[in-house]
């Protein structure tokens, strides 16, 4: 080769590495732009996001963008509601690469928090919670630090709301606000997050004076906000529906409800709608719309069904996955290892996750269980008082002492009556009937049974119909429809969601609970 051609060769190969650096970089830059693109999208569109952040995935051979995309998949996966496709790509075995940048490494354990709070694994949330603080202290003081610091807080305040410790997670809130004064002035998503728990933590209190006033701050800040964020506008009108069903304001509440599901079917969040259809039901019950209280009841349960089965599909992925990461780094330590103990590993991890599951998931029917031992106590005492539950108290109107001991007369001999069986009794007609106002009556119910009107006709409904159930063995043997029109309901599907309400259980599953005490006491007497 001539000295000519050598400089030649070396000139083009000069070329063909500047050639291959600049479409490398140009590659790069153009994944980060549609990783920053998908991004944007997650809340308005989670779908176009998914497909993005799939590409990506698909065609990436960076770790970094890997992980980012898998971080992704499960954010926008957590909007859509499909906890399992989550679980999928946040524990998937790429994220535990060490290589990756803490930034990412902090994210990927925040987002599994919050994964396991929704799937009712809390002791587990906590511990990937633990986790990022540990990576978080390794890093300098910047606005990412104080942003990452405040979702932390963020989501132990949410769980405390979820878990219904609200008066916790009101002190939680205040002192949140207060820490991150400055920082909650220049970022108004999370403050409009921050607002809308402090609404729900209000709302569980029957505060709704309270709450009210935190749902309008942040319908203020959604709808002055330049990004569209579906997901959280579906959250707060849900939220507003609620609230205003709480306050007996059916029309508005209807409203709002339907505006959270056009938002939630946008997005196509199961979940969400299956909370939306659930209060729409509650709403037309209450106001008396039979027919449309039954078309919304069973689409909630259809979408109860379909929930349940995925929260289940996502724990026992999320324990499989579990297994074999432990599994495998089992056999990098040791290759020695027999299988015996890899399967005790294994078992001990699927006890774990799936008993904390069962467990945490439980906790409300547990305490409804509570309640029914009080109802079935009540009932062999012959009074209808449940145990006082502490909450806060509405403002009471000034009832003059002479009116207030006439009603609560004639409610006590209302209670002994069957006049409550009456389909077409309401507190108007009740008011009529005791020579007084709404107002009144209500006031006195309020203040003396602590309920409304309605919790208070249904508790004594389900209480006569369990009386009738635990001592005339007839009842057992009769249909729900039966004992839905005995017990003055017009529907059997209105009779069974105030009696599981009530007492936490279909009237089915209590039938069954009462026919087993009678086989077992039949088999000691005999014995």
């Amino acid at each position: 080769m001539t000295h000519k051609d050598s400089r030649c060769y070396k000139y083009i190969r000069s070329i063909s590495l500047w050639v291959s650096l600049t479409l490398a970089c140009f590659s790069y830059s153009q994944e980060n732009d549609l990783i920053t693109k998908a991004q944007e999208l997650v809340y308005s569109n989670p779908d176009e996001s998914l497909k993005i952040a799939e590409h990506l995935l698909n065609t990436s051979q960076d770790l970094e963008q890997i992980v980012a995309s898998n971080l992704l998949i499960a954010r926008a996966q957590i909007v859509k509601g499909d906890y399992h496709e989550s679980v999928i790509h946040a524990f998937d075995k790429n994220n535990l690469s060490e290589s990756i940048s803490v930034n990412i490494q902090i994210e990927l354990n925040l987002l599994k928090a919050q994964l396991l709070r929704l799937i009712y694994l809390d002791k587990q949330a906590q511990y990937f919670i633990e986790k990022g603080e540990k990576l978080l202290k390794k890093m300098p003081q910047s606005a990412y630090k104080d942003l990452t610091q405040y979702l932390i807080k963020l989501e132990e305040i949410n769980t405390n709301i979820e878990r219904r410790n609200s008066e916790k997670a009101i002190t939680l809130i205040e002192n949140t606000e207060s820490e991150f004064r400055a920082f909650l002035k220049t970022n108004s998503t999370e403050k409009r997050a921050i607002l809308l728990a402090k609404e729900r933590a209000y709302n569980n209190l029957s505060n709704y004076d309270s709450a009210e006033v935190y749902i309008e701050k942040t319908l203020n800040l959604i709808n002055a906000s330049q990004i569209n964020n579906l997901y959280q506008k579906a959250l707060i009108y849900k939220e507003l529906g609620y609230l205003q069903l709480q306050k007996k304001e059916f029309s508005k509440s209807e409203e709002s409800l339907f505006i959270a599901s056009r938002y939630a079917e946008i997005i196509d969040n199961p979940i969400l709608l299956m909370e939306i259809n659930r209060d729409l039901s509650i709403n037309y019950l209450a106001s008396g719309q039979n027919i449309k209280h039954k078309v919304f009841n069973d689409k909630y349960l259809t979408l109860n069904t379909e929930v349940e089965r995925t929260e289940q599909l996502a724990v026992n992925t999320l324990y499989t996955m579990l297994s074999n990461q432990e599994e495998d780094d089992l056999i990098d330590e040791r290759q020695t290892h027999s299988n015996y103990l890899y399967l005790l590993v294994a078992g001990f991890i699927g006890a774990l996750f799936i008993g904390g599951y069962v467990v945490l998931k439980g906790e409300a029917r547990k305490k409804r269980h509570k309640e029914i031992i009080n109802y079935l106590e009540v009932i062999r005492n012959s009074d209808i008082k449940t145990k006082p539950i502490k909450k806060a108290k509405p403002k009471r109107i000034a009832i003059p002492e002479e009116t207030e001991q006439l009603i609560l007369s004639k409610l006590k001999r209302f209670e002994t009556s069957k006049k409550f069986l009456n389909k077409d009794i309401s507190l108007a007609v009740l008011a009529g009937q005791f020579d007084t106002n709404t107002k009144y009556l209500s006031g006195v119910i309020n203040k003396h049974y602590d309920d409304n009107f309605n919790t208070f006709i249904n508790k004594l409904r389900v209480n006569y119909i369990i009386d009738k159930l635990k001592n005339d063995s007839n009842y057992i043997n009769y249909k729900i429809s039966f004992l839905a029109e005995e017990s003055g309901y017009s529907s059997h599907s209105s009779f069974a969601t105030v009696f599981k309400s009530i007492i936490g259980m279909s009237p089915v599953t209590f039938i069954k609970m009462i026919q087993k005490e009678r086989d077992q006491l039949k088999k000691k007497t005999t014995s």
